[in-house]
């Protein structure tokens, strides 16, 4: 039909314009906080392309289900404005027999939505954390530039290498500088690496020397050394039972229920149902009068999909603080957007109707007085 092809036309020429732009911005923005964050030792510079895959994985739902529905908004408030809706209308179309031509578009954009949501959005999380952490547990020597004074991970050392190996774990010429809280030590090696006894990770100095200095008494020691030994860290690499719920699998969520789990999985099924509801907000939501040249109807829609799931994130707090149920979270907010969704086409095809039937009288009295 005509219609039906008129409108899906419209909507998929929206949806891949509005997809690029938004991809492109959001990348942009994670690909400087990731460059920031590589800049500043917390993730591994090799890494930063694949962290950006990873990122944009975790995010493209949300931008996949507001492209949708900013071009639902963006291509009816066009048929609005230039009148093709009154051609529509005045054919006998209802605004709600724009839901078909909706749906119709979008059941491709929803099913990659759940998809993403419920495959592809806890295996890239897990790959995500998986790459950070061990970067964050190799050696602080294996995290310096050589020729760069770096802070530690914990804040309370600075390094500084000369030169390092290719291997990236033994150092050379290194300078470390300990602060505490009863006073400060600087050692100084002609080399340095790497042991791991069990959980526990130790650098082992050789050749230097250590100046220790007392905050409390101003005393000041130096000790020379062949070999030292401290503590690097006792920080064990994650175990994948400690995995947090939003890198664990959809399945694994149902089949181990607890306050987190069930408040993750509250957010996956949540953005799709919002997904899903938001298709119907946005074919009422794009009304506007043509006779106005303002978009504000554009501007209620994004503000109406920023309260949404920003609702969505709130009830998934509510579920893990153990507020409220995951099936009350869901029904309560996402029946609530779909009543609202349905109460809004209606009032827009009755409208005119309402409209009309409250000047009956103003009608007949002019009506007689021309006769």
């Amino acid at each position: 039909m005509l219609f039906d092809s008129t409108v899906r036309r419209e909507l998929a020429r929206g949806f891949g314009a509005t997809l690029v732009v938004i991809l492109t911005i959001v990348l942009t923005m994670f690909l400087i906080r990731t460059v920031g964050q590589a800049a500043d030792g917390a993730v591994a510079p090799q890494d930063v392309v694949l962290l950006l895959g990873y990122a944009a994985l975790q995010h493209l739902p949300t931008m996949m289900a507001m492209s949708m529905f900013v071009a639902i908004v963006v291509a009816l408030g066009r048929m609005y404005r230039e009148s093709e809706m009154v051609i529509w209308f005045a054919s006998g179309v209802s605004i709600s027999r724009f839901i078909r031509p909706v749906m119709r578009t979008s059941w491709p954009v929803l099913l990659v939505v759940a998809l993403l949501l419920l495959v592809v959005w806890p295996w890239s999380n897990r790959n995500y954390l998986e790459l950070r952490d061990r970067y964050q547990q190799r050696s602080d020597l294996s995290r310096v530039a050589p020729g760069v004074f770096q802070t530690s991970s914990n804040g309370q050392r600075v390094f500084f290498i000369e030169r390092d190996s290719a291997d990236g774990v033994n150092a050379r010429n290194v300078f470390i500088l300990n602060q505490q809280e009863h006073g400060e030590s600087v050692t100084s090696a002609h080399a340095g690496r790497l042991e791991t006894d069990g959980s526990d990770r130790y650098l082992v100095l050789e050749r230097g020397q250590r100046n220790d200095t007392d905050n409390a008494s101003g005393e000041r020691s130096v000790s020379r050394f062949e070999n030292y030994r401290v503590l690097a860290s006792e920080r064990a690499a994650q175990a994948a039972e400690a995995q947090p719920p939003k890198a664990m699998n959809t399945l694994e969520l149902i089949g181990k229920p607890s306050p987190a789990n069930e408040a993750e999985l509250t957010w996956r099924f949540g953005l799709l149902l919002g997904a899903a509801n938001l298709l119907l907000l946005g074919i009422g939501l794009a009304a506007s009068n043509p006779r106005r040249a303002s978009n504000w109807n554009l501007l209620f829609a994004l503000l109406a999909f920023v309260v949404y799931y920003n609702l969505i994130n709130l009830s998934q707090a509510w579920v893990a603080s153990s507020r409220t149920s995951m099936g009350a979270a869901l029904a309560g907010l996402h029946g609530a957007a779909l009543a609202v969704a349905l109460l809004l086409l209606w009032w827009r095809d009755h409208a005119a109707v309402i409209r009309l039937g409250r000047r009956p009288a103003a009608t007949s009295g002019t009506g007689s007085a021309v006769a």
